[in-house]
């Protein structure tokens, strides 16, 4: 069918059309890029994941953590040396677990040992006389974590055949966890680009047109790394090397589904004005409402982190962001720029031609529309079943996942602790440390050897006001039992007055960590449903409309996290969910999830100003379609990218928010959104002047005419 365009080959292109504003744009940018693109390369030097910056200060944890590195020695990280043979240890094998003590020793001069006595030997043979241990306390002076171990691993590996060597303790897991995190910045860049192009490429199939995107996409990444750089050094955010990651992928999926729907709405334009200038400029006022509240609504949701009380979580607020503005600017400045100065040719081979008939037709979308606008309660009741039935889901695992098993493949730490608690099982959690005043260290040190849980507790050194105390519980480490150890031990030294005693360690800082994550989601996931509601409803000037929307989001959450559970525990064989994963797969989802909703029912509400409710809606889906569900996919992908790093909690993470976009985009926004829309009819914007029947277009009547003859066909 061909409809007049009302075409305007003579419109005046006005100021934001003139030649040199493209140009100016690009020059702009460049002068940009080549003051911030220097500095978004020391992003990574100011990511840290310790306990001590990640934690609040008032934690217990934070607090022990704080007064070790400012004591001598305390700034010591420590390595347990785990050597076994299953037959038993030979005279050899003895002798060289003394060589290696003694030689690690003078390289590494230690205070006393861990676990050990002043005057006590500096290695411990099991009970079952299969297995020595030594424990060796190195400063950081030699290196953290990450540098030291390896080395240590490579001093000890002359040693008997079949002497079996795993060089494990809280320092040990600190270096195989920042092995996980070294490069990933790279890696996700590379492999972000990758899935991006290839998608790109198949939207678009055009051998040029997908370049632009990702060149521009990627000039928003590398600004918004600058950008967070600076913010860091002003005001002291803390990054961790995942919410660096998280910032690629969040720049990447959502600067690229801003440039998939500008690229629609111009197309569009494209055949109505034979200057691409003017052609822009409509294109821009098209898209740009729908682009600068959706990307509002995510800086909004993002920005409420800020009340968190875990320093990482609180971070990500601004990190987040200052990537979602950058992504913004340059999809609504650089990129339409590029585009224009590339003129129609970047189309090619199909590029759209001005005509004064355009053809429409009616497409996938159009049928799609047309389906369930006669089946309304079908399609209703059918999306919420199986959205219910994934819900299901949450049924499953959903206890915390410990930080041994946060490997994809356990590596030599991990491992370690295993053997280290079946030889020695009264070493084999995670030593607690306490802090006490020195005249009160032998009655702390008597409560805490009688509180249940406790195996070993041993006194410390004395300096700087301060008296420490090793305590080694029973029970393995980050499980229910061991916090709940950790609990008692810290009511029982509260309890000593004067002693200000203090309990921390590295078990203690992830329980304080999994509590204050707690906290956080009580209080982070209201303030962003009522901050996302909010922009809702300014952008649609409605109520019903917002909370029907808000409501499909929540619903299609708990839907993605369930079946997302059911994968993890029966697929994957995970053994919990992370403690950050729910806040950050919720704010990712909702945040993100109602930005479909957004480019839906705004989309929506301009054409029912035009065609009425059910004209309006069908309209917009068919015109939104295609163009929404691309974006979908690229979201979805971009985030999948998590899964290919081998950390169980970025796995979960990206499952989680790509399986959520997925399901929001093909499901909510395609079929559940409309069908709610058309069964509520004009209502849905109450109480706008569009729910009221004289706001209705000329051939409003007829669509309501056409609903009561629908519903007497059902």
């Amino acid at each position: 069918m061909a409809v007049n365009a009302a075409p305007s080959r003579q419109a005046p292109p006005g100021r934001l059309a003139g030649r040199w504003v493209p140009w100016l744009v690009i020059g702009l940018w460049v002068a940009l890029a080549a003051v911030l693109v220097p500095l978004s390369g020391k992003l990574s030097s100011v990511t840290t994941d310790r306990a001590v910056d990640t934690l609040p200060a008032n934690a217990e944890s934070t607090k022990v953590a704080a007064l070790e590195d400012s004591l001598p020695g305390g700034e010591d990280n420590t390595f347990v040396f785990v050597y076994h043979r299953a037959g038993g240890m030979t005279d050899a094998d003895r002798a060289t677990v003394e060589r290696h003590y003694n030689t690690l020793a003078k390289r590494y001069p230690p205070k006393a040992a861990a676990g050990e006595d002043d005057d006590g030997p500096p290695t411990r043979l099991s009970t079952d006389g299969k297995a020595m241990m030594f424990t060796l306390d190195v400063s950081t002076n030699y290196g953290g974590p990450e540098t030291i171990v390896g080395p240590l691993r490579d001093a000890a590996k002359d040693r008997p055949a079949g002497l079996e060597l795993d060089v494990t303790g809280p320092a040990a897991v600190d270096g195989d966890m920042d092995a996980v995190f070294d490069g990933i910045d790279l890696q996700v860049f590379l492999t972000t680009v990758l899935v991006v192009t290839v998608l790109l490429i198949l939207t678009y199939r055009s051998p040029v047109l997908w370049f632009i995107p990702l060149v521009v996409v990627g000039a928003a990444t590398l600004t918004a790394m600058a950008t967070v750089y600076l913010l860091v050094k002003g005001f002291g955010i803390v990054v961790n090397d995942q919410n660096s990651a998280l910032l690629t992928i969040l720049v990447f999926g959502v600067g690229t589904d801003y440039a998939l729907l500008l690229i629609a709405r111009y197309r569009e334009t494209l055949h109505h004005h034979e200057n691409v200038r003017v052609a822009m400029v409509h294109a821009l006022r098209g898209a740009a409402p729908a682009i600068l509240a959706s990307a509002a609504t995510v800086v909004a949701g993002l920005l409420c982190l800020l009340v968190a009380d875990l320093n990482s979580t609180s971070g990500l607020g601004p990190i987040g962001a200052a990537g979602i503005l950058c992504a913004l600017v340059a999809m609504l400045t650089l990129f339409p720029a590029v585009l224009v100065v590339l003129g129609r040719r970047i189309f090619w081979p199909a590029i759209p031609r001005f005509s004064t008939a355009v053809e429409q037709k009616q497409g996938l979308w159009g049928r799609l529309g047309t389906a369930i606008s006669r089946r309304r309660w079908v399609a209703t009741l059918g999306s919420f079943g199986v959205l219910g039935v994934l819900a299901i889901g949450l049924a499953g695992n959903t206890g915390a996942l410990r930080e041994q098993d946060q490997f994809l493949s356990a590596p030599e730490s991990v491992t370690g602790f295993t053997v280290l608690r079946q030889h020695f099982p009264e070493l084999g959690g995670q030593p607690m440390t306490i802090f006490t005043r020195p005249a009160y260290q032998e009655r702390v040190l008597d409560i805490v050897k009688g509180t249940p849980g406790v195996a070993v507790a041993i006194p410390g050194q004395t300096s700087g006001g301060w008296a420490d105390i090793s305590v080694f519980p029973t029970d393995a480490p980050d499980t229910v039992a061991e916090y709940d150890t950790i609990k008692r031990v810290r009511t029982a030294v509260h309890a000593v007055s004067g002693a200000e005693a203090i309990v921390g360690g590295p078990s203690a800082e992830n329980l304080d960590t999994e509590v204050t994550t707690s906290r956080d989601e009580k209080l982070v996931i209201p303030l962003v449903l009522a901050v996302v509601l909010i922009v809702l409803g300014l952008l649609l000037r409605a109520i019903v409309a917002p909370l029907v929307l808000m409501a499909t989001v929540i619903v299609s959450f708990a839907a993605a996290f369930g079946g997302s559970v059911f994968i993890f525990d029966t697929v994957l064989g995970f053994k919990g969910i992370d403690y950050s994963v729910p806040l950050l797969a919720f704010l990712f989802l909702v945040a993100l999830g109602v930005d479909y909703n957004i480019f839906l029912a705004s989309r929506g509400r301009e054409e029912t100003v035009r065609l009425g409710t059910r004209q309006g809606m069908l309209k917009a889906l068919s015109a939104t379609g295609g163009v929404i569900t691309s974006a979908g996919l690229v979201l979805a992908a971009t985030f999948a990218v998590l899964t290919t790093l081998p950390l169980v909690m970025l796995i979960e993470v990206g499952f989680l928010v790509a399986f959520g976009v997925l399901l929001d985009a093909l499901l909510v926004r395609s079929v559940l959104v409309p069908a709610l829309t058309l069964l509520i009819g004009r209502r849905i914007w109450w109480p706008s002047r569009l729910s009221r029947p004289t706001a209705e277009p000329p051939d409003g009547p007829q669509s309501l005419a056409d609903d009561e003859e629908l519903a007497l066909q059902r």
